[in-house]
């Protein structure tokens, strides 16, 4: 049997997933990809050019100085137009942020949750007093100060607080297919649970009702959108995603079945037998013996 096999991600994802933060400049004429979890992290993000954000079912397209806010439940996706794009981002983790325990979840917060409006269009003397934050973050994330990880919450709850004084956006625009966009909330949602890295962080989302929760749409819309432009149900989508990344688990890792399963959100090793065997005519320990 192979190593447990972890699938590999950049310096700069091992990085931030280390110390649960990282903040940096975006250059214009820049094109590095910086690769990382992105259903673990919260983003921040300073931009002065043109580009247009898709947020959950809602859009917006940006020609200004803007401020924007990215929760990694809510599916998003930036397009950058313009060829001179310049600005600052943070990345960091709930758990960072909330050391102590006592805050609210970012969830709830109006900046972070799916009915909230996460961008904020800029004055220049707004941009530049927010650019003069990132500056700060980036110097001291540079240095071997043994409370900066205290300083850089600080810089982050300062953001928070100086966009929740400042009118946010109101030029976002409805998608005329409601169907359409909502399968693609929940295909986005559904593969931000995958790959499945660690058996600490099980899968969390794995029926229709548990998704349509998250993407705050009542269940049978939910069904009824995902029927509609794939001609499959949606508990069908989330099985066929389960099956294929337990039969990667099982030929790739040495995790004991039971801790698949567990990764995969079966409470106990039977359910995930029955589940698999229901799905695929096998048990799990033949697909792992075959890849012996």
């Amino acid at each position: 049997m192979n190593d447990r096999t972890i699938p590999t991600i950049s310096e700069f994802g091992a990085e931030l997933r280390s110390q649960g933060f990282k903040v940096f400049e975006i250059k214009a004429g820049e094109n590095v990809v910086r690769t990382y979890n992105r259903k673990d992290f919260y983003k921040i993000c300073l931009v002065t050019g043109r580009s247009l954000v898709q947020y959950a079912d809602r859009g917006i397209e940006i020609d200004a100085k803007t401020l924007f806010f990215g929760n990694p439940h809510i599916p998003y996706s930036w397009e950058i137009i313009s060829e001179e794009y310049t600005g600052y981002t943070c990345l960091f983790s709930e758990s960072f942020l909330k050391v102590n325990g006592r805050s609210e979840s970012l969830q709830e917060s109006p900046l972070f949750k799916i009915g909230g409006t996460p961008i904020f269009t800029l004055t220049e003397e707004q941009r530049n007093f927010i650019a003069s934050i990132f500056r700060k973050m980036i110097a001291e994330d540079a240095t071997g100060y043994l409370f900066k990880h205290d300083l850089m919450r600080n810089y982050i709850n300062l953001l928070i607080h100086e966009a929740l004084k400042i009118q946010p956006a109101e030029n976002f625009f409805k998608h005329k297919n409601a169907a359409e966009r909502t399968a693609s909330m929940f295909f986005d949602l559904l593969e931000r649970q995958f790959p499945i890295e660690s058996i600490d962080q099980p899968m969390e989302f794995k029926t229709a009702q548990e998704f349509a929760n998250r993407l705050s749409v009542h269940v049978n819309h939910l069904n009824r959108s995902v029927k509609e432009v794939t001609g499959k149900p949606t508990s069908a989508h989330i099985a066929e995603r389960i099956i294929m990344e337990a039969k990667a688990l099982l030929i790739h890792t040495d995790w004991t079945i039971a801790e698949i399963g567990y990764a995969l959100g079966f409470e106990y090793p039977a359910y995930f037998n029955n589940y698999f065997k229901r799905l695929t005519g096998t048990v799990p320990s033949s697909v792992r013996l075959q890849a012996v």
